[in-house]
């Protein structure tokens, strides 16, 4: 949520701090900067004082503040005063906007075996915002070595510090100097997602993340490593892509471009085939980069080549590895008409099963699709139902159309399910799918006047790659919704615009297309506070 949803507002005609100096509306600030960011900002004090230390903090917290009503600087307090520490620079997140990045350079000395790590944090300026100062940023590390494990860790200065320590990052450039490394190691940096920074290391190879991705201890980097894997491809493949003639055919672009390579197909399958891993992190790490992500890696990107190439990407793993994600689906199914259980084993299960399902009807195979099919109306728990009913809505075969007239009749009295049924399809990558959520806006389930409703068809929609369409039609619907919205609820409306912020993101092309729409909302009269607020802070990052 943070990576796909908040670093983009960070960087947009909206950015924010967590705790906003100034706004047009309050309600435009019901923010994932506010909810997401501000909550890892709390994950950060724990991080730094540790559970023990957060305890203490929390305790005289509630101890000084219970029934009042507080501040940001009060929480801050408790947490100092509790463990005798200065978290000043801490607190500077609360009030500058923007996602630090932290380079990390290393360096080993065989000869006197110490390991060296220098961090650089820089905050690009944001909108209204364009001076920044360092802020504390925990890092947590670990030090591999040649076989994946931990090595111990001997801080200059701190002595023994067991096999993963806490790194203070407070100023733009910090040095931190291990001793007796016996080996050059692999550093494994930000573990656990120790602070919302965007990391570079410099000197990381693919056989370093393989390592990482293989054998890490912290389950989140060597997720992670996988994640860096899959985007260097996804960016080279891009690349590859955009450089060719676009009347070659996209396969053949990225063929040329080196396709996926047999190296990231057998990490892929050993992940798939390791039984030693949670069916849950096996969902997660074998997900590729969401378009989201992938956008905010490329300078002025191409949103419907990027989506295209990872359509690719999961249709090459699909071929090659279709036995891996055959067994893993029987391995993990039920007999039909089992009853549905909630516990984190069975949680599990279904994780993996529908991610590998996922992976395989990206495939028009039709037996694929008839086999989804069966699957949906096998299914006792919405988990599965919604799992594929969401991967028949992308392909226009019988079996959508049967399984969306399905759910719609087991659920038709049911209008919270039905947001699920009305957000599946307008997020759908159907070719032309427009049509459809257009259709979607006469039936008896959506009513405009709901707010759900419009969030589940219209940000739905602008999650998807047809929003991105070449005529500019995606975003000219999206226009006329905010227009017609603002004269109904100026809230809901403001939210919907907000889908426009992103176009600096994009090429120059799309660009234009998003900023004519931004401009004929503007030119409405009587447009709401709320949705000038949106529109007006876009233009002027436009101009």
């Amino acid at each position: 949520m943070l990576r796909a949803s908040q670093f983009s507002e960070d960087a947009g005609p909206m950015s924010h701090p967590i705790r906003p100096d100034s706004y047009i509306k309050m309600e435009n600030f019901y923010t994932v900067t506010v909810y997401e960011k501000g909550a890892e900002i709390i994950r950060m004090y724990q991080t730094l004082l540790g559970k023990e230390g957060f305890r203490k903090g929390m305790d005289l917290y509630f101890q000084r503040h219970d029934g009042q009503a507080v501040t940001c600087d009060d929480f801050l307090a408790a947490m100092a005063d509790a463990n005798g520490e200065d978290l000043a620079d801490l607190g500077k997140w609360y009030s500058q906007a923007g996602t630090p990045k932290l380079t990390v350079t290393t360096s080993y000395d065989a000869a006197k075996k110490t390991f060296t790590i220098t961090t650089h944090q820089v905050t690009p300026p944001t909108n209204g915002q364009t001076d920044k100062i360092p802020v504390l940023i925990p890092v947590k590390v670990g030090l591999l070595g040649p076989d994946g494990a931990d090595l111990p860790l001997h801080l200059e200065g701190k002595g023994s510090v067991g096999t993963s320590t806490v790194l203070r990052c407070d100023a733009e450039k910090n040095t931190f100097t291990f001793t007796d490394v016996p080996v050059e190691p692999v550093p494994s940096l930000l573990r656990g997602f120790s602070a919302p920074v965007k990391l570079v290391v410099e000197g990381q190879t693919d056989e370093h993340l393989q390592l990482m991705f293989a054998q890490d201890s912290d389950p989140f980097n060597r997720w992670e490593a996988g994640q860096r894997l899959y985007m260097k491809l996804l960016i080279d493949l891009y690349t590859a892509a955009a450089a060719g003639p676009a009347s070659t055919p996209l396969e053949e672009r990225c063929a040329a471009g080196g396709g996926v390579p047999a190296s990231l197909v057998a990490a892929f399958k050993a992940v798939l085939e390791d039984n030693r891993l949670d069916g849950s992190f096996k969902a997660m790490a074998i997900r590729l980069p969401s378009l989201t992500e992938i956008v905010d890696r490329i300078d002025e990107a191409d949103p419907v080549l990027a989506w295209q190439v990872r359509d690719y990407v999961y249709k090459q793993l699909a071929h090659q590895l279709r036995p891996s994600l055959d067994n893993l689906l029987k391995q993990n199914e039920v007999d039909a008409g089992t009853p549905y259980t909630f516990n984190s084993v069975e949680a599990a299960r279904r994780a993996i099963k529908n991610m590998s399902q996922s992976i395989l009807g990206s495939l028009t195979d039709a037996a694929v699709q008839e086999q989804l099919l069966q699957k949906f109306r096998e299914s006792t728990n919405m988990t599965d139902r919604m799992a594929a009913l969401t991967v028949l809505c992308d392909h226009d075969t019988p079996g959508r159309a049967a399984a969306l007239q399905e759910f719609y009749e087991a659920n038709k009295d049911k209008p919270l399910v039905l947001l699920k049924w009305l957000a599946v399809q307008a997020g759908s990558s159907l070719p032309g799918n427009l049509k459809n959520v257009k259709a979607l806006m006469d039936h008896p389930a959506f009513h405009i006047t709901t707010p759900n409703c419009c969030y589940s068809l219209f940000l739905g929609f602008a999650r998807s790659v047809n929003f991105h369409a070449a005529d500019g039609s995606g975003y000219e619907f999206i226009g006329d919704a905010v227009i017609t919205l603002d004269k109904i609820n100026h809230q809901v409306a403001s939210r919907v615009a907000s889908a426009f912020t992103t176009f600096k993101q994009y090429d120059k092309e799309w660009q234009a297309m998003m900023v004519a729409q931004l401009k004929r909302i503007a030119a409405v009269e009587g447009l709401s506070e709320n949705v000038f607020e949106i529109v007006s802070k876009s233009l002027q990052q436009a101009s």
